[in-house]
Parts: C-alpha cells; sequence; structure tokens
C-alpha cells in the first residue's frame, strides 16, 4: 500500500511510484470519484482519451474539447 498526504491548503501528494506508473506528470487533470467509503483518483492523460475514443459516439467532438481544455490548462 502506498501513502500519500494532504496538505493544509487540501492538496493531495500522490506517491511518486504511482505518478510514473500513471503517467501523472505536471498539470495532468484527475478526476476525483465517490466510490463507495472512499474517493477513486483517475488521471485524464492522452493515454486515457485516446482508449476511450468513439465510447459516447461524439465523432471527434469530445477528444477535441478536451485536448483544447487541456491546452488551455498548460497555459495558466
Amino acid at each position: 500500500m502506498d501513502v500519500g498526504y494532504v496538505t493544509t491548503k487540501g492538496q493531495l501528494v500522490i506517491p511518486s511510484k504511482l505518478r510514473r506508473r500513471f503517467g501523472i506528470k505536471p498539470g495532468t487533470r484527475v478526476n476525483f470519484f465517490e466510490d463507495g467509503d472512499g474517493i477513486k483518483i483517475v488521471p485524464v492523460t492522452h493515454e486515457t482519451i485516446e482508449a476511450n475514443i468513439g465510447f459516447m459516439k461524439t465523432d471527434g467532438k469530445l477528444l477535441k474539447t478536451l485536448m483544447e481544455e487541456k491546452k488551455k490548462e498548460r497555459e495558466l
């Protein structure tokens, strides 16, 4: 089991081993989901997006929107 800590600002420190395994780099967006009595953290990486192309039958519009949003986040 890997352990992370929450800072006084509410920021979560993800252990480096897990960041490397899941391709989480500075600026990577993560989604939080309630999962029973816990929280599931899912990184939104390029690989995650590629693996789900066609899932919602949006003809690429969703991918384009997500990539534009990610670009805007990087500019911040």
